[in-house]
């Protein structure tokens, strides 16, 4: 008989909703072929303590796919390669820990490594690869930005989640005759923006593809006062930036994260706003919202698909390949390559062809 195989799965990087659904496709997938599953906490965590590693079995996932976040935990401040650690004199130091992961992993027994994470989690997992684990990547993002992938899970429960808000900012935006303005997340994509504001039947999207001129965000809400319509709707990716302007952001402080923090930009288009038009204009940052709740329908069996296809994958001796979601079916890409380029909204596309059709000011 053909040797148990012994699968380890973590879930690393910022949560996305559909990462439970993932791990109940990989657990049931796996058992079905007599194989065992083991859950590693908080990303590398459970390799790097073992106490922290969990066997998972289909009783311990029947319930899991309508959950939002990840039973195993996550995180995007841990890279094994660059750990941060505190020295006995108080000080803190990089150290790279990969060498105690991959003894582990040997030590234990196990086979394979499927890492569920964005560009930042995958490269870590083409690290593990390059020097010897056998893996198998998952694409996890809510920014829809990883190029070898059609989509993404989370993203679709993302833009859920943002049209919703830019729903419900309609009527408190016409009551008060005001300029809504709405932050949402998506790094250096629009795809957020784009998606959310067509949906919400926005009058500005602003997103970071399309560097914006404020002369002619406020030409297109004054234009609104001329059609009688005393309220405007603008949805900015947190990415997004003036023309000759750069994004707007922070370095963040907090140890092992060394990537800047976007953010903010909503507040100064805002404040452009009310200063240019003399209407009343507030900002709202939809933030983490954007990661939480319960994944829609479409995300809970995108993900389901991508675990299952994990699975198959190393039934048929793959490594070193990100399942990518290529309809009508899933195909393994090379992680090197899933992780080597953004994925960002091609001007040329029909939604933002769309956009303009319907009126949609793009700030250009």
């Amino acid at each position: 008989m053909p040797r148990k195989l012994r699968i380890v799965i973590n879930t690393g990087g910022g949560d996305a909703p559909g990462l439970n659904a993932v791990i109940r496709a990989v657990v049931l997938s796996a058992y079905q072929r007599g194989w065992e599953v083991y859950g590693s906490r908080n990303g590398y965590e459970g390799l790097l303590d073992t106490d922290q590693l969990v066997r998972l079995t289909p009783e311990m996932v029947a319930n899991i796919t309508a959950l939002g976040g990840t039973i195993l935990g996550t995180t995007n401040k841990a890279n094994p390669f660059e750990l941060v650690v505190e020295t006995v004199t108080g000080e803190l130091e990089k150290r790279d820990v990969s060498d105690k992961i991959i003894s582990n992993f040997r030590r234990l027994g196990l086979d394979y490594l499927i890492a569920v994470g964005g560009d930042g989690s995958l490269a870590i997992a083409q690290r593990f690869y390059e020097k010897g684990i056998p893996v198998i990547g998952v694409p996890k993002t809510i920014d829809n930005d990883l190029s070898a992938t059609m989509v993404t899970f989370g993203f679709d429960t993302a833009v859920s989640t943002a049209t919703d808000a830019i729903d419900k900012l309609h009527s408190t935006a016409s009551a008060h005759e005001r300029v809504m303005v709405v932050e949402v997340m998506g790094r250096y994509a629009g795809w957020i923006a784009l998606h959310s504001g067509i949906a919400g039947s926005a009058d500005v999207i602003l997103i970071p593809e399309i560097p914006f001129d404020m002369d002619k965000v406020c030409r297109r809400l004054m234009e609104n006062e001329l059609n009688g319509r005393k309220y405007g709707i603008v949805v900015v990716a947190e990415g997004a930036a003036p023309i000759g302007g750069t994004i707007t952001a922070k370095t963040s402080t907090e140890p092992g994260r060394d990537q800047v923090l976007l953010g903010g930009v909503g507040e100064n288009v805002a404040r452009e706003i009310r200063a240019r038009t003399g209407k009343d204009t507030r900002s709202l940052v939809l933030g983490h919202l954007q990661r939480g709740g319960s994944p829609t329908t479409f995300d809970r069996l995108l993900a389901t698909r991508f675990g299952a296809a994990a699975v198959r994958f190393i039934e048929e001796g793959l490594s070193g390949v990100m399942v990518a979601n290529n309809p009508p079916g899933m195909v393994p890409v090379p992680l090197k390559m899933a992780v080597e380029r953004m994925k960002r909204v091609p001007l040329d596309s029909d939604t933002v062809q769309t956009a303009r059709d319907l009126g949609i000011c793009l700030g250009d």
